[in-house]
């Protein structure tokens, strides 16, 4: 849960989620459905799905004990040499370097090291220059201390440098280059796309689809829509994303509303309709599931963070009795 996310926000979702899967053996044999909803809202969906193949390997190929070695945790899905390295020292005593984005900010700076931190190399010699050193000290206790000199101390911008204790051999301090180093590369654009989903009504319930497994957010449900193309109006772009998704010809209706929302590599404005069918027969073209869910039902599957804003406006339009006469009929 830590991976790309702050200690604060995972507090109470760690919490949660250990009273709902206490143990290993009844993680591995939840259904992903309810793994990814107890997940939701957290992003970054595939360590969900990563930690519940996780802990189905660990109890079927080795009989229920995690591995404890640097080399064998990598063997598990979701975890890389950051978390096994985590692992294997801060659960296990393994003298294994923990290298993240603090450590290299750490000894970039203390090393003088001036190569962009964006490429792989960088990350490889901090880890090759630390395995040796980490062999004197509490393996759990280096990991941790060097993990928090970068959150706490050695910061991005304006670091303490006067509370450092690793001032008096930081190169950086020492040639005043706090400010440059780590050196890293600016990122490239991140693009932006404009989405449209439909909210598919039909005897008061709507029409959801499972994305796929192989897809980013695989497991989840959302509504159907896609990626406005070049020069295509919102309601003619969403029809033909319909048409391909489920072979339904739809009426479009006046907006719900619009909801931003930014992924680590793209930035999306998702812009949702209220939709009535016209004809065509349902058929899932794209997903690996569709299905015809009441109100209730949705509150209780795993949808993307943009889809729950559309659920949570739609919510308050039937609460204040305030639902468009498009789809009031229908409910």
């Amino acid at each position: 849960m830590l991976q790309q996310t702050q200690v604060d926000t995972v507090i109470g979702y760690f919490e949660r989620f250990m009273v709902q899967f206490p143990t290993l053996e009844l993680l591995a044999q939840a259904d992903q459905e309810k793994v990814l909803k107890a997940w939701e809202g957290l992003g970054y969906y595939s360590r969900a799905r990563n930690l519940h193949k996780a802990a189905k390997m660990v109890m079927d190929a080795h009989e229920g004990v995690i591995p404890c070695t640097y080399e064998a945790l990598q063997t598990l899905p979701g975890l890389g040499p950051y978390c096994a390295a985590a692992v294997t020292s801060i659960a296990f005593g393994n003298a294994v370097p923990v290298v993240d984005g603090n450590v290299i900010r750490v000894f970039s700076r203390f090393w003088g090291i001036e190569d962009d931190v964006r490429l792989p190399k960088v990350r490889n010699e901090i880890f090759d220059r630390l395995t040796p050193i980490i062999q004197d000290f509490n393996p759990s206790h280096f990991n941790q201390a060097m993990m928090e000199l970068g959150a706490l101390i050695c910061k991005p911008k304006s670091p303490a440098c006067e509370k450092c204790p690793l001032q008096s051999e930081c190169v950086a301090y020492q040639t005043k280059r706090t400010d440059q180093l780590p050196f890293k590369s600016k990122a490239a654009p991140v693009p932006h796309h404009t989405i449209v989903v439909g909210v598919i009504w039909k005897a008061g319930q709507i029409l959801i689809g499972k994305r796929r497994q192989d897809q980013m957010l695989g497991g989840l449900w959302e509504f159907p829509g896609g990626k406005c193309e070049p020069g295509e109006s919102l309601d003619g772009a969403l029809k033909r994303e319909i048409l391909e998704e489920t072979g339904l010809h739809v009426t479009v209706g006046p907006p719900y509303c619009a909801v931003q929302h930014a992924y680590t590599h793209f930035k999306i404005t998702l812009h949702a309709f209220p939709c009535t069918i016209d004809s065509g027969i349902l058929e899932a073209k794209s997903a690996d599931e569709l299905r015809w869910v009441s109100w209730e039902m949705l509150k209780t599957l795993p949808f993307p963070k943009a889809n729950l804003e559309v659920l949570k406006f739609i919510e308050s339009l039937l609460q204040n009795a305030q639902i468009s006469q498009f789809s009031s009929g229908l409910l």
